[in-house]
């Protein structure tokens, strides 16, 4: 026991928890995928909002860059605009900040050196200079901070009105929800998402500016003080610790994407519960709904457990690599010409010499580590940030198509229904053509069927004129209100003619008003308009 014991040194357990923890993060790595894919959906509704995988690429490389600098191009329109304004003043406020580093290391260790000398006139003097530059280092601190939110208020206000835009063009926004089901939460991209991306877009461009500009000058100052080998084996620290870490961090942009998902499922269920609430009070349906939210938050719980633990597994690592080793790193390096009493830097200087560039010396250094050490950890926003390009970048994608009059939907397949697969395999959204006419409402060999395939009439054939009374009635689901999707330009045709006059010259009345809905689904027949 006593031979066992003289090993458990707090260094020898230090490294024995480490190994441990990154052999559980492995196993925990590869066991992640297996459990995911035994997970099963808890509700029919959760359907077609159940696509892992395919959509998730998200990671910091050529597409990710590609995608940014597209989003970018709205964010920021023209060369001289508001935002740009704001980029060059945010980048002044961080030069100003840096100059303003320099001097309180360097008023510093001159308050330093007095006190150790016993200069009362000295330490008076550089005392009284530090306070008379205090109001300025905390202008420019806070003009810094005004400049960062002004610029997160205007790229959001940019990148909403763009989204919006595209939107609530046409019927859009009808087409995402109904037509199109690659985006279930257009409500979370639109709102919770965007702000997270310009946030994170503009910490990241805060969060990487101001140690680049560190390094650069300190380089500077260094290069011409103890020599460029000191700072280029801090740079070549950099180089190998940030591709390290980079590709430990790899899981965080796909972790994101699904944080955002199961969130935005989380809000859906919710909003649809009071939606639809007096339909499920009608069918008691309270349990089965309450099991539907247990289910997609205990989703959400669930991955957010793990994104914390595996956040926390990170930081640990970070801390390690990114901070304190980075710290050791500028010791070693600071020390050399002090420590190596053959110098030629410091063969005839003084004790106050020594002491005070040390000070001046040793603190640039450990500045720069300590940048070297953001820049490294900037890399973790940089891939948490490409989970929210990415969820951005898809919803641009569907506007865009949907705009463009194509849509993607998952189609459920009827067993029952195999005989007419030959027949649904000829239908082809949008093959039907529209012809705007004044006075007349014409069918001609037009097939009626849902967005998602289903056939209700193979081959709709009528005509209504002007001052015709017509009365459509029959039971439910038989496509009453698909007729009117269909002349209402809601839902695609699959072929044949309309002949109809234009959007504006139709009147709809809404199925909730009382004994004048035509378009109803059920109940008994209201008196026919005249078309």
């Amino acid at each position: 026991m006593a031979a066992f014991s003289k090993y458990l040194t707090a260094k020898n357990s230090s490294i024995a928890g480490g190994i441990l923890l990154v052999l559980y993060l492995l196993k925990h790595r590869r066991r992640a995928p297996k459990q995911a894919g035994k997970k099963g959906s808890s509700a029919e509704l959760l359907l077609s909002i159940e696509k892992d995988g395919r959509k998730d690429r998200a990671a910091v490389d050529k597409v990710f860059f590609l995608r940014i600098l597209q989003i970018l191009r709205i964010m920021v329109p023209r060369f001289i605009c508001m935002e740009t304004g704001y980029l060059v003043f945010i980048a002044a406020m961080l030069v100003a900040r840096t100059y303003c580093d320099v001097w309180m290391i360097q008023n510093g260790t001159m308050i330093e050196s007095a006190i150790i000398g016993r200069s009362t006139k000295d330490f008076k003097v550089f005392l009284f200079s530090f306070i008379k530059f205090m109001p300025l280092i905390a202008l420019v601190n806070n003009f810094l901070k005004l400049g960062l939110n002004e610029l997160k208020l205007r790229f959001r206000e940019r990148l909403t009105k763009n989204l919006y835009d595209q939107y609530l063009l046409g019927f859009t926004f009808y087409k995402m929800g109904n037509l199109d089901n690659r985006i279930a939460n257009a409500d979370q991209l639109l709102t919770q998402d965007v702000e997270k991306f310009c946030n994170s877009v503009v910490d990241l461009y805060s969060n990487l500016s101001k140690p680049l500009l560190d390094i650069g000058l300190y380089l500077f100052k260094l290069t011409s003080a103890i020599g460029a080998q000191g700072p280029a084996i801090m740079m070549a620290y950099l180089l190998i610790s940030g591709l390290f870490l980079t590709r430990l961090r790899r899981p965080i942009g796909k972790m994101t994407v699904t944080e955002q998902r199961y969130e935005g499922e989380y809000r859906y269920v919710n909003s649809r519960l009071i939606t639809n609430s007096e339909e499920i009070a009608f069918y008691n349906g309270n349990l089965r709904e309450k099991q539907t939210i247990h289910a997609t938050f205990k989703k959400l719980v669930d991955h957010l457990h793990n994104f914390i633990f595996f956040r926390f597994s990170m930081g640990f690592v970070d801390s390690i690599i990114a901070k304190y080793i980075a710290t050791v790193v500028g010791y070693l390096v600071v020390s050399r010409p002090f420590l190596n009493l053959s110098h030629p830097r410091h063969l005839h200087s003084s004790h106050n010499e020594l002491l005070e560039d040390y000070y001046q010396s040793g603190r640039m250094l450990l500045r720069m580590s300590q940048a070297l050490g953001r820049i490294v950890l900037a890399g973790r926003e940089m891939t948490r940030l490409s989970g929210f390009t990415a969820r951005i970048t898809e919803l641009m994608k569907v506007l865009k198509e949907l705009n463009a009059g194509k849509y993607e939907r998952t189609m459920v397949s009827h067993p029952e229904k195999e005989s007419d697969d030959a027949e649904k395999i000829l239908l082809v959204p949008g093959s039907g053509q529209i012809i705007n006419r004044d006075n007349i409402i014409k069918f001609d060999h037009t097939p009626l069927a849902t967005p998602n395939g289903d056939i209700l009439i193979k081959d709709l054939t009528f005509e209504v004129r002007s001052g015709t009374n017509v009365l459509v009635c029959g039971p439910n689901g038989c496509g009453k209100s698909s007729l009117f999707r269909a002349l209402g330009e809601l839902w695609p045709l699959f072929g044949g003619h309309l002949t109809k006059p234009e959007r504006g010259k139709l009147f709809y009345v809404p199925q909730g008003l009382p004994n004048y809905g035509p378009w109803a689904d059920s109940g008994p027949p209201s008196p026919p308009p005249t078309i």
